[in-house]
């Protein structure tokens, strides 16, 4: 696999959402050589506005990804749509890395920022409204169904907390119960925060006029609501590092797996193989566009330093060659 006829760069990053653009766009503002490699499917695609980024709340994500893609090709930046397969380690320490359609490119170093695939709960309509009134995150979505029913689907541990934190932005929240029975310890805090509980497995979701407005149940009734909450299983796209050996591992949360992400140091991003970084959901599945932009920023500059390290390592050892074999040609002039 080490053939130099491939295309080469610094850096190849895989993904181009918000930690790979903010990567990219570090790393050819420091002159680097970057190729990113986006297979345009965002996991934010469904969602037509963001939320929580300082300057740009309300932007649409696509606004964000084509302003992001705009200002890394302005600086010499290479955007190649396609899909990275697997990544194999080469002799000289760098990455090939190959493509869906069996192209492939060289980096010196690599960064992944390919997101998660959220898994959503096996209930008929969830992915179709997802994004829109099928929601995770208040901090995203809160303030726009504030006041409104908001229900949300109990299929394990984590619906408790949702409840509570939701509550917080609409005192009309109502638990269902669905597949998860609730303790006598849930049910106390849902009636001390006057959170309606609801029995019955959820079985589909009412729309009308391409709005959710409540949800049926096993035994016929339907439940109003205007948003349902849900908690997706966050499962990191993490196909070229499990071809490094860098799988995904479990996610785990009060006793109870959330989902799988790829370790990494939180600082900088780097994996435990070196020269292979991680930035985003892939890596930090809770956290947001904004936190995700500056993962990518931060182990775009980590990648930076490494290769300026590596190159003034490589300039001492030639430098010192270079000595050497001046000071013995000096030495057999003399002695010649």
């Amino acid at each position: 696999m080490d053939n130099a006829t491939e295309e080469s760069f610094d850096v190849v990053v895989v993904g181009g959402g918000a930690a790979g653009l903010a990567g990219a766009l570090t790393l050819v503002r420091a002159r680097r050589s970057v190729l990113v490699i986006d297979s345009g499917s965002p996991r934010n695609a469904p969602a037509a506005h963001m939320h929580g980024y300082l300057g740009m709340d309300g932007e649409s994500p696509a606004a964000l990804s084509a302003r992001g893609r705009a200002e890394v090709e302005g600086y010499g930046g290479r955007i190649r749509p396609g899909t990275a397969v697997a990544a194999d380690r080469l002799s000289d320490g760098g990455f090939l890395v190959r493509c869906g359609d069996g192209s492939a490119v060289r980096g010196r170093r690599l960064l992944v920022a390919t997101g998660l695939v959220d898994e959503l709960p096996a209930v008929p309509g969830l992915r179709a409204r997802w994004g829109k009134d099928v929601l995770h995150c208040p901090y995203c979505h809160g303030w726009e169904v504030r006041d409104e029913p908001v229900a949300v689907l109990a299929d394990g541990p984590p619906a408790v907390h949702q409840a509570q934190m939701w509550r917080h932005w609409s005192a009309h929240t109502t638990l269902l119960a669905h597949t998860w029975r609730l303790g006598a310890e849930d049910r106390e805090l849902a009636v001390a925060l006057g959170i309606r509980v609801v029995e019955g497995e959820v079985t589909g979701l009412v729309v009308a006029d391409d709005r959710l407005t409540g949800v049926t149940l096993a035994g016929g009734a339907a439940v109003e609501c205007r948003a349902l909450v849900v908690a997706p299983r966050f499962t990191a796209r993490s196909g070229v590092l499990t071809s490094l050996g860098l799988p995904a591992t479990d996610m785990v949360r009060d006793g109870h797996v959330i989902g799988r992400s790829v370790e990494s140091d939180p600082a900088t991003g780097a994996t435990a193989l070196r020269g292979v970084w991680v930035a985003g959901n892939v890596t930090a599945p809770l956290e947001k566009v904004s936190g995700a932009a500056a993962q990518g920023a931060q182990a775009g500059a980590a990648i930076n330093a490494d290769l300026i390290e590596a190159e003034t390592r490589r300039a001492l050892e030639a430098h010192r060659a270079g000595a050497a074999a001046a000071a013995g040609s000096a030495a057999g002039t003399v002695h010649g």
